[in-house]
């Protein structure tokens, strides 16, 4: 290049400087590319956000179905194996909801570079909604490959479509929240421990998940009935097999409200900064 074509190309420059990228109100752009580094996270090791839990939900199968043979009422219609599946299936979907948004935060917590996603222009909502939304699709994923795989051995019913695609929607949506929140407040990985084993697996195992709730003594059943995993599970059931313990009304509404109030927490937590920033 010649010293004239450079000194023409300099003015050039001079004379149109970079313009800053407009945003308008809300970075859809940034808040997208949180979002794909959250699924493209997961993805990259599928063998154990994916396929792994295949493994385990069909394990679950087998063990509680010839543990517990004919677990079932006679007014449920259905098999114990056809009564425990869905449980099953969402169960796998909330737990690896969950496990996305904790340990994307706390990893990026311990190893220091937490920073990389605090300092683009993203506000708090727009990170919460990343995060959430990536968690979420993971959750929806798994549920997408074992819902088939678990079909090749139970004879999976379709009552109402609605109240399945609903309750595997917002329940992972819920547990992305709840893993947000708590990888936010988690120092370490003991802490993210701490929250599944007293609060997520105690939820998770007293919803009737592996059982039908009127087994369980009257003051335990009042738990269940205050228990958000329950409503969650029994709705996404009853789109599979018609049957519900719940009104499905109430059950939309208590989901519903419960990610609700998830949302506002997670938001508040990103917009504080509360152990995120110094």
């Amino acid at each position: 290049m010649s010293s004239s074509q450079s000194r023409a190309q300099t003015r050039t420059t001079a004379s149109f400087p970079p313009r800053p990228r407009q945003m308008g109100a809300v970075n859809w752009r940034g808040t997208w590319e949180l979002y794909l580094k959250e699924v493209r996270r997961f993805l990259k090791v599928y063998l154990q956000t994916v396929a792994a839990p295949i493994v385990t939900t069909l394990l679950f199968l087998a063990i509680f179905s010839l543990a517990l043979g004919r677990s079932v009422p006679e007014s449920y219609h259905v098999s114990f194996i056809e009564f425990l599946a869905p449980g099953l299936i969402i169960m796998a979907m909330v737990q690896n909801a969950f496990a996305n948004t904790s340990s994307s935060l706390t990893i990026s917590k311990v190893q220091g570079n937490i920073v990389d996603i605090l300092m683009p222009p993203l506000s708090a909502g727009e990170l919460t909604a990343g995060f959430a939304l990536g968690g979420m699709s993971r959750g929806l994923v798994v549920g997408a490959v074992v819902t088939p795989v678990m079909g090749l051995f139970v004879d999976l019913h379709l009552h109402n479509l609605f109240f399945i695609l609903y309750h595997g929607i917002m329940a992972s949506l819920m547990l992305s929240l709840l893993g947000v929140i708590g990888g936010i407040w988690a120092d370490k990985f003991d802490h993210i421990a701490a929250v599944t084993n007293f609060v997520i697996t105690p939820l998770s195992f007293l919803s009737g998940t592996f059982y039908t709730i009127d087994r369980l003594p009257e003051n335990m059943q009042f738990l269940a009935h205050v228990n958000p995993f329950f409503y969650m599970i029994d709705g996404f059931r009853y789109g599979f097999i018609g049957h519900d313990d719940a009104l499905p009304g109430i059950g939309i509404a208590v989901v519903g409200g419960t990610n609700l109030v998830l949302l506002a927490v997670a938001y508040t937590m990103f917009k504080t900064g509360y152990k995120l920033k110094a």
